[in-house]
């Protein structure tokens, strides 16, 4: 006979869009009602009640409970979780009190996390950011962006979201965009209004974005960075100490010359520079040829200054050329990678996303499962 454990059993398989987590392990099915016949009732608590991905659960139930046999009919009763079912799931979530802490700068974290910065704007650094998370997420990693241009946020648009994060209390879950966690101070900031905001602010902002928001075990961590060496670049080496610098400019010498500063901040913060994508490279003509718009060679000069400073081997991982597919992907919130794939611009920059995802999670630090 049809009983609730086999329908509770079932609901294992649906996944949380949010936390990518089964609704059964994260204390979501209140109730499970099995009546004569087979008409079957599932009491869910969301996490808000004003959660965005409210009609995705209830399809999802409604599938999943229906493929159960002996079920006739599914209704789903959504409700909200209590004051004590949320703290609950931020333990369970966050580990411990349930207190907010930065997981990718603990020293077990396996977590990439790659700053991607440049000398000056117009570069392309955020278009660069954004098509890098989407190439690397279609290759099956679980990727995070932190929008850390707190003054010129552009990745919400790149990536095409909309909205802001669901709130769980003082805990954040985090949009997705093509199977990528985003977060930007842009999705809290009516539209054209400024963010005018000193130092400690921006300091503050950068640690509740890695900390408070929950991104789950992600294989890599992108931070698309405000031009310059500031305030943002100095918080990032303080509180993601093991983070990698990529860092991007196009061939001119004047952009690789200010380029250069951006990497140098390795040397004074200890950080790891991953290496250098010169964007804007050529434009290819209809015959085949390559028209350098802004000079050649500018990313070596960047990777071979950086180098010589740092006494290390600085790659550049790629040179990007002028591609009208790569600014309409991100005006259209659709990055390149996804809309012309064998296009020449996406297939560099798919080149660099394998390039810094290369080899296994390192297991320096980690935790193993054995006893003695």
């Amino acid at each position: 006979m049809l009983s609730p454990d086999d329908v509770r059993s079932a609901l294992d398989q649906v996944i949380d869009p949010e936390i990518r987590r089964p609704i059964t392990e994260l204390g979501m099915v209140r109730e499970v009602e099995v009546a004569d016949g087979g008409a079957v009732t599932v009491h869910i608590d969301l996490t808000t009640a004003g959660c965005p991905l409210k009609s995705t659960i209830e399809r999802d139930v409604t599938a999943v409970a229906g493929a159960v046999p002996g079920v006739t009919s599914v209704a789903v009763a959504m409700g909200v979780m209590s004051p004590e079912q949320r703290v609950h799931l931020k333990k369970k979530l966050r580990g411990g009190d349930g207190e907010p802490v930065i997981p990718f700068a603990q020293p077990d974290s396996l977590t990439k996390v790659f700053a991607i910065a440049s000398g000056k704007g117009g570069v392309g650094k955020s278009s660069v950011t954004a098509n890098l998370a989407v190439a690397m997420a279609a290759d099956g990693l679980r990727v995070g962006v932190v929008d850390a241009d707190i003054y010129g946020f552009s990745i919400p648009t790149m990536l095409g979201v909309v909205g802001q994060p669901t709130r769980v209390d003082d805990m954040l879950l985090p949009p997705l965009a093509y199977d990528v966690k985003v977060v930007s101070i842009g999705m809290f900031v009516p539209p054209g209004q400024p963010v005018v905001w000193r130092g400690p602010m921006l300091h503050r902002a950068l640690q509740q974005f890695l900390g408070d928001v929950f991104w789950g075990d992600l294989d890599v961590l992108l931070l698309d960075l405000p031009p310059g060496t500031g305030d943002i670049a100095i918080s990032v080496a303080q509180l993601l100490p093991r983070s990698q610098i990529v860092v991007v400019t196009t061939p001119q010498s004047a952009a690789a010359e200010v380029a250069e500063r951006a990497g140098s901040v390795a040397r004074q913060t200890g950080q790891g520079v991953a290496g250098v994508v010169e964007n804007m490279s050529w434009l290819e003509q209809p015959d085949g040829s390559r028209l350098e718009l802004f000079g050649a060679g500018g990313g070596a000069r960047v990777a071979a200054s950086l180098g010589q400073q740092l006494g290390i081997d600085v790659p550049v991982l790629g040179q990007v050329p002028l591609d009208v597919s790569l600014r309409e992907g991100g005006d259209s919130g659709v990055p390149v990678v996804l809309t012309q794939p064998d296009s020449p611009a996406a297939q560099a920059l798919r080149g660099v996303a394998r390039q810094l995802t290369a080899g296994a999670r390192g297991l320096a630090g980690r935790r193993l499962p054995l006893t003695f």
